[in-house]
């Protein structure tokens, strides 16, 4: 498939949105269907069906940080990857102070995905909504302290399906925890 022809079904890298057909591929006697991973409708792959942990780029930060500490120890040499997802998770982390203890880190970014995995939220009708683990990971790589709801929800848009207040408190609990992991000495 080209290029053009890719883009012109909506689908990235020539990924289709249809069953694969046995008659194709004279080899093959099943068919499969092609997941569609959508972040906006929280459907992703299989992969995140199971009970998996999602982590954010602070915490991600931290856990190389502690583990770059301990090849130092062991006179080991760092990979490049590992170089460079350091650095990267380093550039995007707005949640780091040099002046706390890594296990204080740990403690708060445990926290704060702990509140945000177990924010419930009732609606109108009486259903309770939760967030889904990609969109806390999302939360804790996005939030500034200045950010907004309407800048969220742009971000991630399937916290559209909270009322405008779920959002702003789940924003708060972000903003505090934020607050104490960047304030000095506390």
């Amino acid at each position: 498939m080209s290029a053009e022809s890719s883009a012109a079904n909506g689908t990235p890298n020539g990924a289709q949105n249809t069953p694969s057909s046995s008659t194709n591929n004279p080899s093959t006697n099943t068919s499969a269907v092609t997941a569609v991973e959508n972040a906006a409708e929280l459907s992703f792959g299989n992969e995140f069906d199971s009970d998996i942990q999602i982590l954010s780029n602070a915490q991600v930060a931290v856990i190389l940080q502690m583990s770059a500490q301990n090849a130092l120890v062991r006179d080991e040499e760092l990979h490049d990857v590992y170089k460079k997802t350091q650095k990267y998770v380093e550039r995007f982390n707005t949640m780091k102070n040099p002046e706390k203890e890594h296990q204080e880190l740990v403690d708060e970014l445990d926290n704060l995905q702990g509140a945000l995995t177990t924010f419930r939220k009732e609606t109108e009708d009486g259903e309770e909504m939760e967030l889904h683990g990609f969109e806390v990971a999302a939360l804790m790589n996005l939030v500034a302290t200045d950010t907004m709801v309407e800048e969220a929800v742009a971000l991630i848009p399937s916290l559209s399906r909270f009322p405008e207040s779920a959002v702003d408190e789940i924003l708060d609990l972000i903003r505090s925890t934020m607050i104490r992991i960047v304030s000095y000495g506390s």
